[in-house]
């Protein structure tokens, strides 16, 4: 079993994924502010580093002696990247190359870089998107996430770092914060459970791939014990929903409709993306995913207890 880092353990993703790594029996730190402190996984077998990601020092006392590290940590969103794209550059990008210039230093094994798989392929003819279509980002946050791709790529070649990213798709499910204003499946069910309107972006026709936290975790979790043979993965569902069709598979499982306020599309967002995933099922296997039904109605549940 491994020395694993999770960098941003206590967000939505890094938190579901340092539980499934301690479950598995591996070694794991969890890495971040905890600023509310609480702690948003529940294993007590996981080790806290409290720390700043933008303080080097914090960062590099926490990869000493650690095989793999997972880069889970962004200071941005799409939205606020849009808004001030030289905060996402001055301290996302620099920091996660900091990142790992430390982790060549420490001598880690292997980092999985948690990436885009829809703002880094950006607006593009094609539908659907494979791991050797060219990125073409026009958001600050899919240009952020490929130039870090691309300093994975600087560190492999010139220090043999291992490292790969992974294009993750729109992940939802239980303990994803609408305070983060990211997701609309979790923006969308908060909404109906505050009785407020639902916020529709566009004509609903916006295409997506979205993938339960979990179903996320476990494609991960399978990547650990077996090195990686690229450097970069879709980490997708592999099909496609619509805004229209998320509303609708919604009001299926919360049993009554939604008032719907619409606002205009963002000239940087991208109208279809689905991720093809063939690469990852071919080397690992294929997956038994929840519906997207399903999902919506494990994370509604969730939500209404708390």
């Amino acid at each position: 079993m491994a020395r694993c880092l999770v960098i941003g353990a206590n967000g939505f993703l890094g938190a579901r994924l340092s539980d499934a790594l301690a479950e598995a029996g591996h070694d794991v730190t969890g890495f971040d502010r905890y600023s509310r402190g609480s702690r948003a996984f529940s294993s007590p077998d996981i080790r806290i580093a409290a720390g700043d990601f933008l303080n080097t020092a914090d960062l590099a006392a926490a990869v000493e002696g650690q095989q793999y590290v997972f880069h889970f940590l962004s200071t941005t969103t799409p939205a606020t990247a849009d808004s001030e794209p030289t905060v996402d550059v001055r301290t996302n990008v620099s920091q996660s190359i900091e990142l790992l210039s430390l982790c060549v230093t420490a001598g880690v094994q292997r980092v999985f870089y948690a990436s885009s798989g829809g703002a880094i392929y950006g607006p593009q003819r094609r539908r659907v998107f494979d791991e050797n279509t060219a990125p073409a980002p026009v958001s600050p946050y899919g240009i952020g996430k490929l130039t870090v791709e691309r300093y994975l790529d600087y560190y492999a070649t010139t220090a043999g770092l291992d490292a790969v990213a992974l294009r993750i798709s729109n992940p939802y499910g239980p303990h994803a914060s609408p305070a983060k204003r990211q997701g609309i499946i979790p923006l969308t069910l908060d909404r109906i459970r505050r009785g407020e309107s639902v916020i529709q972006v566009g004509d609903g026709s916006m295409v997506r791939d979205y993938i339960h936290v979990d179903d996320l975790v476990a494609r991960i979790l399978r990547m650990v014990d077996t090195r990686p043979r690229y450097r970069a993965y879709n980490l997708g569902s592999g099909h496609g929903h619509s805004v229209a069709e998320v509303f609708a598979a919604i009001r299926s499982v919360v049993g009554r409709d939604f008032d719907v306020a619409v606002v205009p599309k963002p000239a940087t967002f991208v109208d279809h993306v689905v991720l093809d995933v063939s690469r990852f099922r071919r080397e690992y296997g294929a997956d038994d995913d929840r519906t997207l039904t399903e999902g919506i109605a494990h994370t509604w549940t969730e939500m209404a207890t708390r």
